[in-house]
């Protein structure tokens, strides 16, 4: 057993260990992050890594009204001085520091769309299956690339379907739906008529337009199939080309903390700040979709307020240890890959 302060997170090797006892509790959360990271590193043989954290014995909320009071000092100090400097923003603020210790759901989300997160609907939809026919579980994931298959026009205004999604609302001609992973590791959906032209680019709507029953009958592809998928690919891959540089919508992650980089490396250039390290990291932002692990971090640390320098240190951290960016794969593996298509007939 080794008993350390923050000396040992970082910069130190503890992969021999697999048991971290947090006796204090940071307000600054990537103190945690740091001391797993330096037992979660290359050589762990450990299956799991434990971490355990003491809090006061009033739990969290004895926290925040600690934080309550350091502001209502600050406050008092500022009536005397006549600062109007904000320490800790607003109340809010609080709320998401009781979220992070009491891991709220989704609280490590990107900001979401008005609509359902896609993953989330998709995954809902796998699982309704599998519960529904566990052989499920071995047929699709044992399925090849590419395969293919066409269902009627007319279950796409049918009742909603066992898969609990609600019929689609569109009610196009014959086409062909497309399921294609990008170069960028991401999942996008395609919907062309018989002349190739984009029904909808909702990828919701898609999704709830390609489901239908079990017992729905297999029917034989339309004769252009094939090349109506080579189109939807191509307008796929005209909205995510493969060379990078697709940071994603403006509430995403990688794209916020791309823009504060940029920010900050031109508010720094010529200083002793302007270091290669930190243009290094931001063109590994541009090129390459950020880990889910680092995705999380960057969110959680922006949430609670992180300012420009730190987060710049956080992220030339990551990259340095190759914990920042997906990394590339050949030339060859980063074209799209279809994972299937779906005829729709109308006769």
């Amino acid at each position: 057993m080794i008993i350390a302060t923050d000396v040992l997170s970082e910069g130190q090797n503890l992969q021999d260990a697999a048991i971290i006892v947090n006796f204090d509790l940071p307000w600054a959360i990537i103190r945690l992050i740091q001391r797993a990271g330096r037992v979660d590193r290359i050589g762990q043989k450990a299956e799991e890594i434990l971490c355990y954290s003491f809090i006061p014995a009033d739990g969290v909320e004895r926290v925040i009204r600690l934080r309550a009071r350091v502001r209502q000092r600050l406050q008092e100090n500022a009536e005397v001085v006549g600062t109007d400097e904000t320490f800790f923003e607003d109340e809010k603020h609080d709320d998401f520091v009781l979220d992070l210790f009491t891991e709220k759901s989704g609280i490590l989300d990107d900001p979401a769309d008005d609509e359902v997160d896609l993953a989330s609907l998709a995954y809902q939809v796998w699982k309704n299956a599998c519960d529904s026919d566990p052989s499920l579980k071995k047929i699709i994931p044992d399925m090849a690339n590419v395969v293919y298959s066409t269902k009627p026009f007319s279950t796409l205004s049918s009742r909603p379907s066992a898969l609990s999604l609600q019929p689609s609302s569109l009610s196009p001609a014959s086409g062909v739906m497309v399921y294609v992973r990008t170069a960028d590791g991401n999942d996008a959906l395609a919907w062309v008529d018989e002349q190739g032209r984009t029904v909808t680019e909702s990828q919701h709507e898609i999704l709830r337009a390609a489901s239908c029953e079990p017992a729905t009958p297999a029917l034989p592809r339309l004769s252009g199939h094939h090349t109506l998928v080579q189109q939807a690919v191509a307008g796929i891959q005209t909205e995510h080309p493969s060379t990078g540089g697709q940071l994603g919508k403006p509430a995403s992650a990688r794209r916020r903390v791309y823009e504060r980089l940029k920010d900050y490396a031109s508010m720094v250039r010529d200083s002793l700040f302007d270091i290669k390290p930190l243009h290094q990291a931001i063109d590994a932002i541009y090129d390459s979709p950020l880990t889910e692990a680092a995705r999380d971090l960057l969110n959680r640390e922006m949430k609670t307020g992180i300012d420009n320098e730190k987060l710049v240190e956080l992220v030339v951290s990551l990259h340095e240890e190759d914990r920042l960016c997906v990394p590339h794969d050949d030339v060859e593996s980063r074209e799209p890959k279809i994972i299937c298509s779906l005829g729709i007939r109308k006769d």
